[in-house]
């Protein structure tokens, strides 16, 4: 390699940079397409855990109220708890 010259020297690592400068934006589109991939997996996420919560409160809504519920089954006949 020291018989090239210095124009020669200088062509080779172009093209071995233009390599990597190729290499890199491929790298970097991959990467583009994960983060497109996981941003739609925690879009997905978002919207199935706020579905949940809803479902979570509507059935806590029809639990009977606490304070209803004790005092309920205090005034409630002794057999019939």
């Amino acid at each position: 390699m020291s018989d090239l010259t210095p124009i020669d020297q200088i062509a080779e690592r172009v093209e071995r940079l233009l390599l990597r400068y190729e290499e890199l934006n491929r790298t970097n589109a991959l990467l583009y397409k994960e983060i497109e991939a996981l941003s739609q997996d925690r879009d997905s996420l978002r919207s199935r855990l706020s579905a949940a919560r809803a479902r979570v409160d509507a059935l806590l809504a029809r639990l009977p109220d606490a304070g209803a519920a004790s005092a309920a089954s205090l005034n409630a006949p002794r057999g019939s708890l």
